[in-house]
């Protein structure tokens, strides 16, 4: 008898508001280059939090949407305008089930 384990590793980041991190920094962590960073700055998806273009600064929880931004485009090959419209419309469907959920919580709304 044959007993195969495998063992996979993962990483975590704490994401919040309040801290932020350089262009280069969510570049890494995402596994995006900078040049596609900016790319997302320019279709509007992510926002940096100062408007120094040589030294952009990004809030952490920007990296879960460079992170999905990054699948998105090696899973299914889109452009920076692809980007734009896949995660506008996953961000349409989470307010819409947030919604939705609070609906069920409160009837009388």
């Amino acid at each position: 008898m044959t007993i195969s384990l495998t063992i996979s590793t993962s990483e975590s980041i704490w994401l919040n508001n309040s801290d932020i991190c350089s262009l280069a920094h969510i570049a890494e962590v995402s596994g995006l280059t900078e040049h596609d960073i900016l790319d997302l700055v320019e279709t509007g998806i992510l926002e940096p939090t100062n408007s120094d273009s040589h030294n952009y600064f990004f809030r952490t929880d920007r990296i879960a949407v460079a992170r999905m931004a990054r699948r998105l485009r090696d899973d299914f090959e889109l452009n920076a305008n692809g980007l734009a419209l896949a995660l506008n419309l996953l961000q349409q469907i989470r307010d819409l089930e947030d919604e939705l959920a609070s609906l069920r919580h409160d009837p009388t709304r």
